[in-house]
């Protein structure tokens, strides 16, 4: 193992979820170990990787990744980690794993992953097929339904704006209109009547050509954190409860309540007994597997009155200062160092 580690960070991206990955990024850089050496690599919303800052936030709440000197990570893997220069052609930098704290599309299902394989570069996070059927939700849902894990009802539009007759007596109402492929809840939109389904529908549609329409779930919504740690062994956090997600303005969680509304609280640990408790890391942990992810994940459920239903699982969670990542294994007794340590020496194994 080296001496001092050499992190590439990657941040920003062609995603809508854009600036929430400079924050993320921002907090992680804050809180990487000492003897980390960082190299901070924005990516502009066209897709341009350029040499970044490590405070990629500077006090704005929805920051961008600016024009800058533009870089290219080799993908000859014989010189495996090395940053150039692309007007110069220079190596400028040589780095021992890349951390992607890229949400969404291009960055979260497969595509960065891919390029880092083809790299020969270790990198934080699960590989090609676990980013990219954690990003689509109906795979998602196929996945950890053949392991028996519970989901909601639901209706896939690929292709067709419309629900027939038959659908939306299957759903009932209300339903939650979503892209297939996205987070952050951009795009998403709760419909207590069929007459708001349309706008629903474009707004998902904006986002992905495949828009997914979910049955409500009625219980507590409970996020758990999963962790791959150097020796293989995967652990689950305790769980979070969050509370207040239905009184903002959005009636759910939604972008706005998430990132820039202080409404919602979380409870770690949640307040449930032991086996529910046990219940809903287990199931965390089926659902990781199922998806064949590595080095981390967060499983979000309901609690309903049935028991524990999926509801998403995020291959690459926020790492905000309120993120719950964070928070459910501060919470379990990991610090956020102790996290990034915990992922980087992950990767590198």
């Amino acid at each position: 193992m080296v001496s001092v580690i050499r992190v590439a960070v990657l941040y920003g991206g062609m995603s809508t979820e854009h600036s929430i990955s400079c924050i993320s990024a921002a907090s992680v850089m804050q809180h990487m170990p000492a003897d980390y050496e960082v190299f901070p690599i924005g990516i502009t919303r066209d897709g341009v990787w350029v040499e970044g800052t490590t405070d990629p936030v500077n006090g704005v709440a929805l920051p961008e990744v600016p024009a800058g000197r533009e870089v290219a990570l080799s993908i000859n893997p014989t010189r495996k980690g090395q940053i150039f220069d692309v007007a110069t052609g220079e190596s400028i930098a040589c780095v021992d794993v890349v951390f992607p704290v890229l949400h969404g599309k291009y960055g979260e299902d497969g595509t960065v992953q891919g390029l880092l394989e083809l790299a020969g570069v270790p990198y934080v996070g699960p590989g090609v097929l676990a980013s990219a059927c954690g990003m689509d939700k109906e795979y998602t849902k196929k996945l950890v339904a053949a392991e028996n894990i519970a989901i909601t009802r639901e209706v896939i539009l690929d292709g067709r704006a419309v629900l027939d007759d038959d659908e939306r007596d299957y759903l009932g109402l209300p339903v939650f209109v979503k892209p297939a492929n996205g987070g952050s809840s951009i795009g998403v939109s709760k419909v207590s009547s069929w007459d708001d389904f349309p706008a629903a529908y474009d707004l998902a549609h904006e986002s992905d050509s495949k828009v997914i329409v979910e049955a409500e779930l009625v219980g507590d919504e409970v996020e758990v954190g999963v962790l791959e740690r150097p020796d293989g062994t995967i652990a689950a956090s305790l769980p979070a409860k969050l509370n207040g997600t239905e009184d903002s303005e959005e009636g759910f969680y939604g972008f706005e309540t998430k990132y820039l509304e202080e409404g919602v609280t979380a409870t770690i640990p949640a307040p449930f007994d032991e086996a529910t408790t046990a219940q809903l890391q287990d199931m965390a942990v089926t659902c990781f597997k199922a998806l064949n992810c590595k080095s981390l994940a967060r499983v979000d459920f309901f609690v309903t009155k049935d028991g524990p239903v999926l509801n998403e699982v995020n291959t690459m969670p926020g790492f905000t200062a309120i993120s719950m990542y964070p928070q459910v294994w501060a919470a379990t007794g990991v610090d956020y160092p102790e996290l990034l340590d915990t992922l980087v020496r992950t990767a590198l194994r």
